[in-house]
């Protein structure tokens, strides 16, 4: 019996269509439509909505063919108002040229349509951003949280947190600063960066003033001093309103978002809508004049499993759903946050609705985290959850570190949240028949089955790491790691099977084993912090395996096919480092 595979005519992630995986299991690309890249919905799913931002024109506005004309005189300022005029802008292009399975021309027909946005103030443009594309035609993106706080951190720190997670793979950076000099602080994290720059504003309103003297004059004018400063996107909580207040009363963890909360004391003192709001057309003029795009925020999400998907949360998803309406009629570009802890069960529903409640805007989501047991690892917890949200829709994924919870992220912990991320955001991609997004999985794929070591490093995410790991146990590039020695390495195995293809790809054949190089500091540093080896072993390591394989000239002497099996045995047995032998026997069965 052959199985009926559940294709729906999705593309192959590989370009080549490498292997032997009939591709991808997700729905037909629409790029040009609502679903873009999709998985199939289960039954009972939301329909996407049958409106974009086409539907929401400003004022004076006609849609002509494929385009619309704007008033006498209009000049355009924002991406979105480029777009809607059938103009590619440099950004349009250069975004393109990041997303190569994208022509401009599609990049500038998402804009237009609201399912795309390029965050890029046109001042940070002006001091070298680089720009990016949010929306989910293009590969799922990921951004990574930083900022002092009143008790840890400061500028110069905050700046090499921004390096330190450009490097490994953020798209986007928030500056979430609560404490220091916030001001001095948000200009240097911007100053610095090539990539988009995102600030909750709320939180430098009430710097140095009671949270009751928020009002109209203070709002826009630190929106105002925030954009001249080239910040490229704002969280802005509009959507929590006085009625929704009655609903968080039986939460387990009430309002767990800081601006979701400020706000919510705000209404509660003054009797008054939200002024976030209410004042919201004149926060959109604001942001229109510097091109800031919106990130509406979330500011009723869950912040436990038992709050997940409530009225309080799906009531503001709905008002969020109007403010990306109203947004769009002034001209901004919109992107919509969204949850934060959810059961894993319910993660699809929530991408799905918020596609059908805001009209195909971006969906940027923090995780979620499907388990609340595990603060110390929720990078791990939250990815997991992350996965199936860029599957099933989200276009940015807000990283989480294993601080979450805990305290202010450090440099390892922004390491450990963006490669968590990567990981979600690339098996996503590959999930959903995103065209080339296996490319480099294949590539690692055939270099592993060469047991080309050096090639397997090259193409790994963080290559220190994979080396490192490696030299920890055997530092000798031949044709079998520690994990199961010579005459149990089935990759070994296969290569010499005549009637396989696998491992046989000429230009990644090794003619003898090598000797590794050096530790680099990186990789130094890795192993001094695993602690399994000493200080000595690991000052040693470039050159003590070998020795002790009686490898001074030519092949070392553990491999079974050089020398007397009962001697490579014993070599294998008494020389190699034999660390966490028992586990990694246990992995490889």
């Amino acid at each position: 019996m052959n199985p009926l595979l559940p294709l729906h005519g999705a593309n192959n992630p590989s370009s080549l269509a490498a292997g032997t995986n009939p591709g991808s299991f997700a729905s037909r690309a629409d790029v040009g439509g609502p679903r873009a890249y999709s998985s199939p919905d289960t039954p009972g799913m939301p329909e996407p909505s049958t409106k974009t931002a086409w539907d929401f024109l400003p004022a004076g506005w006609v849609r002509r063919g494929a385009f619309a004309e704007a008033p006498a005189g209009f000049v355009p300022v924002t991406q979105l108002e480029h777009a809607r005029l059938g103009v590619v802008t440099p950004a349009m292009r250069r975004v393109a040229e990041r997303e190569p399975h994208l022509s401009a021309e599609q990049v500038r027909d998402e804009v237009a349509a609201g399912r795309m946005i390029i965050p890029a103030n046109r001042l940070h443009l002006e001091k070298g951003l680089d720009p990016m594309c949010i929306g989910r035609a293009g590969r799922t993106k990921v951004n990574a949280n930083m900022g002092a706080s009143p008790v840890s951190s400061g500028t110069d720190e905050e700046v090499d947190k921004l390096h330190f997670a450009e490097r490994w793979g953020a798209d986007t950076v928030m500056d979430l600063s609560t404490g220091g000099d916030l001001d001095a602080t948000r200009l240097a994290i911007v100053d610095a960066a090539k990539v988009p720059i995102g600030t909750v504003p709320i939180y430098s309103m009430i710097i140095g003033r009671k949270l009751e003297e928020l009002d109209r004059e203070v709002i826009l004018s630190t929106l105002r001093h925030q954009a001249e400063q080239g910040v490229d996107y704002f969280t802005i909580h509009a959507g929590v309103m006085l009625r929704h207040l009655p609903l968080i009363k039986q939460r387990l963890i009430g309002i767990v978002s800081r601006g979701g909360s400020l706000l919510a004391k705000w209404m509660i003192t003054h009797g008054e809508e939200n002024p976030m709001y209410t004042a919201f057309e004149d926060i959109c003029a604001v942001m229109r004049e510097y091109d800031v795009s919106f990130s509406l925020g979330d500011g009723l999400r869950p912040g436990g499993l038992a709050d997940a998907s409530d009225a309080a949360q799906l009531g503001e998803l709905q008002v969020l759903g109007e403010l990306t309406e109203r947004a769009w009629r002034m001209g901004c570009q919109v992107m919509v946050e969204g949850p934060g802890h959810v059961p894993f069960d319910q993660i699809e529903y929530n991408m799905k609705l918020e596609r059908t409640l805001c009209h195909g805007a971006p969906f940027y989501v923090l995780g979620p985290l499907v388990t609340d047991i595990f603060p110390g690892y929720d990078h791990i917890t939250s990815c997991i959850g992350a996965t199936a949200a860029a599957y099933h829709g989200a276009s940015m994924l807000c990283y989480v570190t294993p601080k979450e919870h805990l305290g202010l992220p450090k440099r390892d912990d922004v390491k450990q949240g963006c490669i968590a991320y990567k990981i979600a955001a690339h098996a996503a991609d590959i999930a959903l028949g995103i065209p080339g997004a296996r490319d480099r999985d294949d590539e690692l794929t055939r270099a592993r089955a060469a047991l080309n070591w050096e090639r397997h490093f090259e193409l790994s995410f963080d290559p220190d790491t994979a080396r490192a790991y490696h030299d920890e146990d055997l530092d000798v590039d031949t044709d079998f790691c520690a994990m199961c020695g010579h005459d149990w390495c089935s990759v070994r195995i296969s290569k010499e099977i005549v009637e396989f293809d696998s491992g046989k790809t000429a230009d990644l054949q090794k003619a003898r084993a090598l000797k590794s190089p050096a530790l680099s500091p990186e990789q130094r540093e890795i192993l001094e912090k695993r602690g399994v080896l000493s200080p000595e072993e690991i000052h040693k390591l470039a050159s003590k395996t070998r020795k002790a394989v009686e490898a001074s000239d030519g092949k070392a002497s553990c491999h079974s096919d050089y020398v007397d099996d009962g001697v490579a045995e014993r070599i294998q047995a008494e020389r190699l480092v034999q660390l966490r032998q028992k586990n990694a026997s246990s992995a490889a069965e």
